[in-house]
C-alpha cells in the first residue's frame, strides 16, 4: 500500500497541467509570429535542422521529472507491518482535571496549560514505559488508551480542553476508578495513577478509590496545581467567573484533600507551581517503581520509497539534457517513417 506523508504535495501536481497550458499558449504565439515572416513551407526549407518534435520531447521529460520530484518530496512509503517489541518499563495513567477552575492563572500560563507542559515533559522522560490519558471534571473518560506511542500521547494531550466534558465539577474518585480499569493485564509491573488537579473534589469518594487502587498494587500520585490562597477563573472575555450573588469566584488549591488522597493511595503529593521542582520529584518517584518486561505492539511501519523516485528523476533530467532541440546533421537523412 502506497501512502504519502502530506497531501499538500498532491496539489503541487496541478503545476503540470498549468505548465502544459502555458506552453500551448506560447507555441501559438510563436506560430503567429513565424507566419508574419513568410510562407511556412519556405521557412521550413530555410531551417532544415529545426525539429518539431524534439522540443516537445524535452518538455515532456521535464514535466515528468517535475512530477517525479513532487512525489519524492511527498515521501512515498509502502507497506504496513506489525512489530512486537519487548520493553522494560512501568505503566502510568495520567488523570487530568479539565474543570473550569483549571483555567485559573495563578500558575503561568494557566493551571491547565502548566499541567499539559508537565505531562509532555514527563513523556519525554519516558523510554520504555507505557502511558494513558484520562480527563475528568464532573465525569471522567479515557482520552488515550494506554500505549507506548509517545507521539500520539502528545497529540491527544494538545487537544485536551475543558469543553471535552459538559458536566462541570471535579470527580477525582471517578477518575481514579476509570484509570484503574485502563491498565494492561501484564503482571509484576509497576503501575501509577497520576492525578493532576487543583483538589476541589466536589463529588467525594476519592480516598476510597485511592485505597482500592492501593490494594491492586497501584500507586496514586497527586499533583496539586495552583495557589492555596486562591485565584479567579477567567471566562475568556476579559471577565471572571461570578457566583449567583455577583461575587467573583476564587478557586483555591485544596492541598489537604490532595495529601489525604495521595496517602490513601500509597503515593506522593507534589505541589506544582512555576518552577521545575515538581517535575523532578515526579520523575524521581516514578523511577522507584518496579519495572518489568512488557510487550509493545507497533503498527504501521512504512518503508521509505523516495530513493527510487530520485533515481528516476535524475535519469529523466539526464535524458532531457542529452536530447538536442536541433536535428543532428549526421542523422538528417534517416527517416523512421517513409511516405508511400
Amino acid at each position: 500500500m502506497l501512502r504519502f506523508d502530506d497531501t499538500i504535495y498532491l496539489w503541487l501536481l496541478l503545476l503540470i497541467p498549468l505548465l502544459m497550458f502555458l506552453r500551448w499558449v506560447m507555441n501559438r504565439r510563436q506560430a503567429k509570429r513565424l507566419k508574419k515572416f513568410g510562407d511556412p513551407a519556405l521557412l521550413k526549407a530555410l531551417m532544415p535542422d529545426v525539429s518539431r518534435w524534439r522540443p516537445l520531447v524535452k518538455f515532456c521529460l521535464l514535466l515528468t521529472a517535475l512530477a517525479v520530484l513532487i512525489f519524492m518530496l511527498a515521501r512515498p512509503q509502502m507497506g504496513t507491518s506489525v512489530s512486537h517489541e519487548k520493553r522494560n518499563g512501568i505503566e502510568a495513567i495520567i488523570c487530568m482535571d479539565i474543570s473550569n477552575s483549571m483555567k485559573a492563572e495563578d500558575v503561568a500560563p494557566s493551571r491547565l496549560d502548566k499541567s499539559k507542559l508537565l505531562v509532555e515533559n514527563l513523556t519525554d522522560h519516558f523510554v520504555n514505559d507505557k502511558i494513558g490519558l484520562v480527563v475528568f471534571a464532573g465525569d471522567a473518560f479515557v482520552q488515550l488508551p494506554i500505549t507506548s506511542d509517545y507521539v500520539s500521547a502528545k497529540m491527544f494531550l494538545r487537544n485536551i480542553d475543558p469543553s471535552l466534558i459538559a458536566t462541570q465539577g471535579t470527580d477525582i474518585g471517578r477518575a481514579i476508578q476509570v484509570a484503574m480499569h485502563s491498565f494492561t493485564q501484564q503482571e509484576k509491573v509497576g503501575r501509577a495513577i497520576i492525578v493532576i488537579t487543583d483538589g476541589e473534589n466536589h463529588e467525594g469518594g476519592a480516598m476510597e478509590a485511592a485505597e482500592a487502587a492501593k490494594k491492586k498494587g497501584i500507586n496514586v500520585f497527586i499533583l496539586g496545581v495552583g495557589d492555596p490562597k486562591g485565584s479567579p477563573i477567567p471566562m475568556g472575555n476579559g471577565e471572571y467567573l461570578k457566583d449567583a450573588t455577583g461575587q467573583t469566584v476564587m478557586s483555591v488549591l485544596n492541598e489537604d484533600m490532595c495529601k489525604q488522597i495521595a496517602q490513601a493511595g500509597s503515593g506522593t503529593y507534589i505541589h506544582v507551581d512555576n518552577n521545575s521542582d515538581a517535575q523532578e520529584q515526579l520523575n524521581d518517584d516514578l523511577t522507584k517503581l518496579q519495572r518489568a518486561e512488557t510487550n509493545s505492539v507497533i503498527y504501521s511501519e512504512y518503508d521509505e520509497q523516495f530513493q527510487a523516485f530520485a533515481i528516476l528523476a535524475i535519469l529523466l533530467l539526464i535524458a532531457e539534457v542529452c536530447i538536442l532541440e536541433a536535428k543532428n546533421p549526421k542523422f538528417r537523412g534517416i527517416r523512421l517513417f517513409k511516405k508511400k
